[in-house]
């Protein structure tokens, strides 16, 4: 690799220090009985619409959406963009779905979506499934938060073998386990501030600095292959790459808010008007997304993946090294320094979120309904706790252990994994309709076939679905959520007429979905 850049890691250090810091002072911010898993879970459900701003989007636009994103962009061109048009999706149903969610969640105290589930349909199997789905599709998604850190600890010139090489994930890790244990949510929630303004700031500088250190746009794009900057044209009886970036775009859109540390991070706001302001205001976070996913073509501009500097990073990290490589290419090492703590910190934050999020469901819907009935509140929030520094250990383990380019065909399977849960928890915010045992019949339908799929395309995103000799590649996601709900709904008088003697049970009232 590089040799060790000092000015880049002294300016790293320092910023990482500072919100090391800021996630163990958030124990006094707002204080509440951290003992509490209400408080120390979800932050007291006390945050207000700029905190939630803050944390939404530091819980949704991560490190790796910061590597990934660019890298696909330059790795295989247009299609990369489909992520733009996803979170724009998302945020009418944030307005019409997630609001409704937190005033019944807030109504009665539910924490997860296991909680509302089960209270919604009394059904503990079927809110078994939503939690252990949420747990399953999280655990890779954590771990490839600390991949964006073990990229930027590279770019930084950090390389050895053995426990050398992997230290500085190490004392990350400890850092982030320490202050997630000690101050719950307060922590991601006072970080993601700093966070954000890192790299925004890192976003703007350098959509105006290297754009001119190229030439200007025109010459960016001049400088790109057509068929990168394009769509490919379909061929005969088949949709190609259009039907396959909708999807993306859909499917992705879809299952983004079921992820419980999306869920967790709307559960956490003071009043559902800060929900709807938040679903107005985040879209802020998708003009950032475009900007961050042109570093991959300003990436093929300047060439620097063939420069012999950077040519160690690549081998070793692949596609993923294209924007730490475009920064140390493009600024002083004291501003190198800013954006990759900006990356660094941007790993920490949702990392933290997802394992609180991914102890919440385990706790809740896991342990207290299968293992211990009647907890009290300092055992809940104390057993919270301890599994979420066991999530993160176990997604230690993952990184250390599991080659990367697995984790990321894993987190692929998550997205297929997650939407599996839309049918109960965002149309059960809406209908009761369906009968639970359908709902866990589609789910398990869902779930099966989603993962078969995969398989079958070794674990790409999309499936080439055959219907009449035409070809519709899609998100797979997409198609086996249509085959869930299918099932789900033919399912649903079968299941109502077998136990017609029965009352369904529903914890919730018409009412408590409002204001």
């Amino acid at each position: 690799m590089r040799d060790v850049n000092w000015t880049a890691l002294s300016i790293f250090v320092v910023l990482f220090g500072l919100i090391s810091w800021l996630g163990f002072a958030a124990a006094h911010w707002r204080k509440g009985d951290l003992d509490q898993l209400h408080e120390w879970g979800l932050g007291g459900r006390r945050f207000g619409t700029v905190i939630t701003w803050f944390l939404v989007g530091g819980d949704i636009y991560t490190a790796y959406t910061f590597i990934a994103v660019p890298a696909l962009a330059f790795g295989a061109g247009a299609v990369a963009f489909f992520a733009v048009p996803y979170t724009i999706i998302i945020y009418p149903l944030v307005f019409l779905v997630f609001r409704r969610l937190w005033h019944v969640c807030s109504k009665h105290g539910y924490i997860t979506a296991g909680d509302f589930v089960r209270g919604r349909f009394g059904n503990r199997w079927l809110a078994l499934a939503v939690t252990v789905t949420g747990i399953v599709a999280t655990m890779p998604y954590i771990a490839l938060q600390l991949v964006g850190i073990q990229v930027v600890i590279g770019a930084l010139g950090i390389s050895g073998t053995g426990l050398a090489a992997d230290l500085p994930l190490l004392i990350a890790f400890v850092v982030l386990a320490a202050f997630t244990y000690s101050s719950g949510l307060r922590a991601p929630a006072s970080i993601a501030i700093v966070k954000d303004i890192l790299i925004y700031i890192t976003a703007l500088a350098a959509i105006i600095v290297i754009p001119i250190e190229l030439g200007g746009f025109h010459k960016i794009f001049a400088a790109i292959p057509p068929e990168t900057v394009l769509l490919a044209v379909p061929g005969p009886n088949s949709t190609g790459s259009y039907s396959a970036y909708a999807t993306l775009a859909l499917g992705s859109a879809l299952a983004l808010f079921l992820y419980p540390h999306s869920l967790t991070g709307i559960l956490s706001a003071s009043s559902g008007h800060a929900i709807r302001r938040n679903a107005a205001m985040l879209p802020g976070y998708t003009f950032m997304l475009g900007l961050l996913a042109l570093f991959g073509f300003f990436v093929i501009a300047s060439g620097v993946d063939k420069l012999p500097q950077y040519a160690g990073g690549f081998k070793q990290f692949g596609s993923n090294f294209a924007v730490p490589a475009l920064l140390l290419h493009s600024f002083p090492s004291w501003f190198v320094g800013i954006a990759f703590a900006a990356i660094g910190i941007g790993a920490l934050v949702p990392a933290a979120i997802m394992s609180i999020a991914a102890a919440n469901l385990y706790t809740r819907n896991i342990h207290r309904e299968f293992i211990r009935k009647n907890p009290t509140d300092k055992q809940e929030a104390q057993m919270a706790k301890w599994v979420s520094l066991v999530v993160k250990v176990g997604a230690l383990v993952f990184i250390l252990f599991v080659p990367t380019k697995y984790a990321i065909q894993l987190q692929l399977l998550g997205g297929i994994w997650i939407i599996q849960t839309l049918p109960s928890v965002m149309l059960g915010a809406y209908t009761r309709w369906f009968n639970s045992w359908a709902l866990l019949a589609g789910w398990a339908a869902g779930t099966v076939a989603g993962t078969a799929m995969a398989v079958a395309t070794k674990l790409t995103p999309t499936f080439p679905l055959s219907v009449g000799g035409h070809t519709f590649p899609g998100y797979t996601a997409v198609y086996t959520v249509l085959l869930n709900l299918a099932i789900a709904a033919l399912l649903t008088p079968v299941c109502n007429a077998l136990s017609a003697s029965r009352t369904p049970s529903d914890e919730t009232r018409a009412a408590d979905y409002y204001a």
